[in-house]
Parts: C-alpha cells; structure tokens; sequence
C-alpha cells in the first residue's frame, strides 16, 4: 500500500543529521564510491562518461566534488537546507550547485536533463519508486544513465519500511525507505521508461557483512 510522507517531518529529521555530521567529514576530499566501505567497489565508471550529472539525496557533496574534478557538469539536490548550506560553503567554490528542494517537486518543476542521475544512499533509497523514476526517465538524455546504491533489502521485508530517526526516544521524526529484490528494481526501471536495466548485490568485503545494492539503467538512444 503507498504511505503518505510527511515532507516537513522528514526535512527536519534530515536537518537533525546534518546538522550532526562531524567538521572532519565536510573538511576531507572529493571521494566516489557506491558501497559503505572504503576502497570497495566500482567507482563513477558505471555512469559512462557523463557531461553532465545530477544526485540526488546528495549529502556532503563528495561525490559531486569529485565528479567535478573530472570537467562534470554537476548538479545537487537534497531536502535538507542545513545540508545545502554546509555543501554550498564546502563545494560551491569548486563549481557544484546545490537545490535545497523535495526531489520529485525538483524533477517536476525543472526544464534541466542530465546524462546522469545517481543516487549513493540517497533519494531513491527512500522516495516512492513508482513516482520517481518515471520523473528520472524523463529528465535524462537519450542513453542516458541513472545508477544507484543502498543496501539490499532484509528478506521477506520489501516495499516501503517505516524509519524513526536515530534510537526510539524523542520526538517521533521518521521516513520510509523503498526495499526491493534486484529482480523486482530491474522490473521497476523497465516499467517506467527505462530501454535496459541491471541489479546485483556487491557482497561486503568481510564475510557475512552487510553488501551493497547497486542498479543501473539507461534510457532509449536517441
């Protein structure tokens, strides 16, 4: 059944995030990767070479930065305003620009197409799919690419998942995030517009640790 978000709730709960990351997170280096560790993984190569890219749930902006080290063309989004003002003042310098909005009203109202939408972690992890990636589809170039990541879904336990913000004490801020099969997210991107699509899971570079979900798909050609 589709949930309804409460965007000002999750704007807050995201702020309280943000506003908790450490300085040194901020202060270290452009840095591209899809898994949660270190030297892990494939790096931006999976987004082809793009002129041009939007992520989407952006975060600190490292990734941006480091597209933007190689001549990108980058683009940010994230409903967090704290966040858009840390990663303006870390990143704005270096050519990056940030949208402080909710990502299905940005991919809505804008004109803008990318040949690359991505997401490490970020908005497709907790964004109604069936809503957002048809908006993705439409706003990519022809044989454009949209890659994401996020940890693969606990079996048995898919569709929207209810997420309180950090510990159960406190005022109840929570959001949803959308967990899938691979099979089930491949035939999520080629129902919404998408010519070709790919998911695995990256197993973690410890045994038995949590691997990594990652998707990738592209547009028809022109």
């Amino acid at each position: 059944m589709p949930v309804q978000h409460d965007i000002a709730s999750e704007r807050e709960l995201w702020d309280t995030y943000a506003a908790g990351i450490r300085p040194d997170v901020l202060d270290a280096g452009p840095v591209f990767r899809w898994t949660q560790y270190a030297d892990h993984g494939p790096g931006p190569e999976l987004l082809g070479s793009p002129r041009s890219a939007l992520e989407i749930g952006c975060g600190t902006g490292r990734a941006l930065a480091a597209l933007a080290e190689r001549g990108v063309e980058v683009t940010g989004v994230d409903l967090s305003p704290v966040m858009v003002e840390k990663v303006t003042e870390r990143w704005g310098p270096s050519g990056v620009r940030i949208h402080c909005a909710e990502v299905l009203d940005y991919l809505r109202d804008t004109d803008e197409t990318w040949d690359a939408v991505y997401s490490v972690f970020g908005a497709v992890w907790f964004t109604d799919p069936l809503k957002l990636l048809p908006l993705i589809a439409s706003r990519l170039s022809p044989g454009g690419v949209l890659a994401f990541s996020h940890p693969p879904a606990i079996p048995g336990a898919y569709g929207p998942q209810g997420m309180y913000k950090g510990g159960f004490a406190g005022r109840a801020l929570y959001t949803y995030r959308y967990s899938y099969t691979p099979r089930r997210w491949v035939g999520l991107l080629r129902q919404s517009g998408f010519e070709s699509a790919e998911a695995t899971i990256l197993a973690a570079p410890t045994e038995g640790h949590i691997g990594t979900l990652i998707v990738t798909g592209r547009t028809p050609g022109a």
